[in-house]
Parts: structure tokens; sequence; C-alpha cells
């Protein structure tokens, strides 16, 4: 029982960390109007989250590793509560900003040590079954957000999207206090600094290069500029800790097929998820015209698969192995975007609903295994850093996902749209190019011909859009399928068995 209050109290904290990933996105209009915020300063308000928790993961899981995962899992969470009460009260874009910047840095801390204590508290028997319940809530909370922020919206001010989070910490924090254990790494090594460097300035970069290329463009300097840095420091990062005595990240846990292609598996996944995410509600909200709310509530048949699709995943692990259990997951995965991609302007709520069960139940499916063959490879005292590495290598699979993404919605809407703004005004063809919803907005200056004819185009070369972004991430996804089954292994090799604490199981 108390391991299940401990689980629970876990979930809830990971759940949070999630849901503030896509909660805010809704509100960013809002907020706009509320604190006078520019588009540059909107971009910025979810990048410093953005760059913070890239820049915390890996330093924050070696810390728990040295200094104690419970000790640093409660210093996150508090930090994530008083950021989001902080959020919450800004009267101003540049102390919003600092406040998100806050916030990511108790996500970069909760993130990676929530997964960490998996195989502190549970068996190898009972472990893929723990995982499946965090994998449920880990992913719960990206679509929940949409849903949460557009109820918050309709029924309070823009900062109780942040707000929602005090509860929910409130909860999480005395239970994990009274019933986790501690754990680190008994002989911790000297503090790796190069590495620390090298690494977290590394996937700044990469993350900041990869979420402003979509505005800046590939071709800026300044996205080249951090782009190649960030690769440059990485590849220092890799050279270093092959020869370091004692490094920050053990180049064992690459050399390891279990935690490397699992990784590679839980990374395709976040790519196309994000990609979704960032699509469909455009596409309900724009072609549609369903507002926050109603759009988010439109995104559950994915809430609920993914919640069918986590404990499916225990039993088909089971009978047929990591491996085969995987590639499935990223096949259904696969055809849930397959199916996205026949959606157009015309299509109903059903084609879309029918789309996202298929891309939800994929996820469940593929993340739980995922993610017990990354944790369940990691030696005790490397839990820490092992799941920072996943989480951040995740995180820049979303990032990459949303930019390249980003841009070949733009591309391809813009190339489609061209021909119905032939003869129009330079400055409504600019706009009109911009985005399907600036488009709306100057079909309303039209009048009803013209206006309905740029609705019909629009909203046309939006779907044709959309279906380049759906079947440009099922193509990854049956790319990981391929991956997967070649170099995956059948079962997770067990981690060496740890010294568990007093009190750790009952």
């Amino acid at each position: 029982m108390r391991r299940a209050v401990a689980l629970a109290a876990l979930c809830l904290s990971i759940l949070v960390v999630g849901l503030d990933a896509t909660i805010l996105n809704v509100a960013l209009p809002t907020i706009a109007g509320s604190l006078h915020a520019s588009t540059a300063e909107l971009q910025w308000i979810v990048d410093a989250y953005v760059l913070a928790l890239a820049a915390g993961m890996l330093p924050a899981g070696a810390a728990g590793d040295r200094y104690g995962r419970k000790r640093l899992l409660l210093a996150g969470l508090v930090v994530f509560g008083i950021s989001s009460v902080w959020s919450a009260a800004a009267d101003s874009p540049a102390e919003l900003i600092a406040a998100r910047a806050v916030m990511g840095v108790g996500a970069a801390i909760v993130m990676p040590l929530v997964m960490a204590f998996v195989p502190v508290l549970f068996g190898e028997r009972e472990r893929p079954r723990a995982i499946a319940v965090m994998t449920a809530a880990m992913g719960a909370g990206l679509p929940l957000g949409p849903i949460a922020g557009g109820y918050l919206l309709e029924h309070y001010t823009w900062g109780a999207v942040f707000l929602v989070n005090v509860p929910v910490i409130g909860l999480a924090l005395p239970v994990a206090a009274l019933l986790l254990p501690e754990s680190r790494n008994p002989r911790p090594p000297c503090l790796d600094l190069v590495g620390a460097v090298t690494g977290t300035t590394g996937l700044v970069g990469v993350v900041y290069g990869t979420v402003q290329a979509p505005v800046a463009g590939w071709d800026d300097p300044e996205v080249l500029a951090t782009l190649g840095g960030g690769l440059l420091l990485l590849a220092g990062f890799g050279w270093w800790i092959r020869r370091a005595r004692d490094p920050l990240v053990s180049p064992a846990l690459f050399a390891d097929q279990g935690f490397t292609w699992a990784t590679v598996a839980t990374v395709t996944v976040q790519f196309a998820l994000y990609g979704v995410l960032f699509v469909t509600p455009l596409y309900l909200q724009a072609v549609h015209g369903h507002d926050p709310l109603g759009t988010g509530l439109r995104l559950t048949p994915l809430l609920a698969a993914l919640f069918v699709g986590a404990p499916l995943s225990q039993v088909l692990d089971r009978r047929t192995g990591t491996k085969v259990t995987v590639a499935l997951g990223l096949a259904l995965l696969a055809g849930g975007l397959g199916l996205l991609a026949r959606v157009d302007a015309t299509s109903g709520y059903g084609e879309v609903a029918a789309a996202l069960a298929g891309i939800g139940l994929g996820l469940g499916v593929a993340m739980a295994p995922a993610m017990d063959a990354v944790v369940g490879g990691l030696p005790d005292q490397h839990t820490g850093v092992g799941a920072a590495v996943n989480n951040a290598l995740r995180q820049v699979g979303g990032a990459f996902g949303v930019a390249v993404l980003g841009s070949l919605l733009s591309e391809v809407y813009a190339s489609r749209l061209d021909p119905a703004l032939q003869g129009m005004p330079a400055p409504l063809t600019g706009a009109a190019r911009e985005s399907v919803t600036a488009a709306l907005a100057v079909a309303g200056q039209l009048g009803p011909a013209g206006g309905t004819a740029l609705r019909a185009a629009a909203a046309q070369a939006f779907t044709d859009a959309l279906s380049a972004v759906a079947l440009t991430c099922a193509l990854v996804a049956v790319a990981g399928v391929l991956l997967t089954l070649r170099f995956l292994r059948r079962r997770p090799a067990p981690a060496p068995a740890p010294a568990e604490p007093a009190g750790a199981r009952g």
C-alpha cells in the first residue's frame, strides 16, 4: 500500500510537468492581450521553460545520484510550485519569462528523478506495471493540457493555467516526503565539471537553434551558429566522457543496446506526438471553428486510447517480449498517423477521432515497455543520470519535431494557398500566407464572395499541410519499427540488484 501511494505521488509529479508543456499554448492569446506581450515575448514565455528544462536535466540527474534523489525531487517540486504562483502573479512579459525559466528548472529536476525511483521501489516483476502507470501519467499530461487550459480560460483569468499546478504539487509533496525512500550512489564519483558544462550548453544550443528555426529560418546566421555550436559541444561531450576518469554520463549507458535503442523508440514517439499535438488543435480550431475547450475535449480519444494501451502493453510484453511489443506500438502509431494524413477540410470528427485513438493506442503500447527497457538496464548508482539522458533526448526529439514539422506545415500551406491569392493586394497576400488563422482574418475583410473562397482555400491548404506532417511522422514511426526489430533485445537486461533502503518495500 505504501508503494502504491508513493507511485501515485510520483505520477502526480510527472503529470503536472507534462500538463504544463501544453496547457500554456491555449492561453497565449489571452496573455498577449492582458500583458501587452509582443510575438517575440510570447515566444520567450514558451522558450524560457524549454531551454531551462534542457539545461537542467543532466546536472539534476547526476546531482540526484550524488546527493540523494528524494532530497532533490522534493526541492524540484517546491521550485515548480513556487514558480507556478509567481507566473500567475506576473504583471509584465519580462517577469513571466523569468518565472517560466525558474519553472523549467523545477521541471528539469522532477522529470528524471521521478523515473529513477521506479527500480528503487519496485522489483523486476512489479516494475513493468509501475512503469505502465507512470507512462500513462506522463503521456496524459500532454493532451490534458489543452482540455484543462480551455476550461480554465472560460471560467477564470489566464493565471489559473499556472495555479492549477499548486494543488497537485500540494498533494504530491507531503506524500513523497513521507513515503519515498532516500537513495543515492553510495560511492559518488568526483564532480565532472567539463562534462556538465559541455553537455548542458550543447543541449541548450541545439534546443535554442531548433525552436528559433521556424521563426527565423533554417538559414538564419543565429540559428546556424547555435545549432552548429551546440552540436560541436555535444560532440566534445561525447569525446570527453569516453576519456574522463569519472564522467558525468557513463559511456557504458550508450554501449548498452537495450538502453540505446529503447531510448531511440521513446524519442521517435515524442517526435510524432509533439507533431500531432502541434497540428491537430490548429485543424480543429481554424478549419472546424471549435473553441479552445471544444478543441481540447476532441483530443480525448488520444487520451482514452493511451489509458487502454499502457496496461495492454504489459500483457503483450509478457507474451511476445519487449522488442515485438514496442515495434507493434510504433506500428499502431504509424497507422493512426496514416489515418490522420487522410483527413481533409470536409472530414467529419469521426475520422479525426479514429486517427487520434490509433495514435494514443500506439503511444501507450510502445512507451511503457520502452521505458521499462531504459530503466530496467540502469545500475542503481546511475538511475538518476540515465533517466536524465533519456528525458533530455526525448525533449530534444520533441523540440526538433515541432521545429521541422512546423517548417514543413508552413511551406506546404503557403504553396497550396498561393493560387487562391492571385490578384490580391500584397499586404493581404503576405498576411494570408503567414498562417491559416491570419488567412481567415483576411477573408473577413474581403466581403462575402471573396471571403468565402479564401476561407475554403485556406482550409484546404491547411489540411494538405496537416497531411504532409502526419505522413512524415508516420514514416518516422515506420523507421522506428524497423530499428526496433533490428536492434532492441526481446527482453530488457536486468540491472544489478540494488541494496534497498529500509522501508522501501511493504
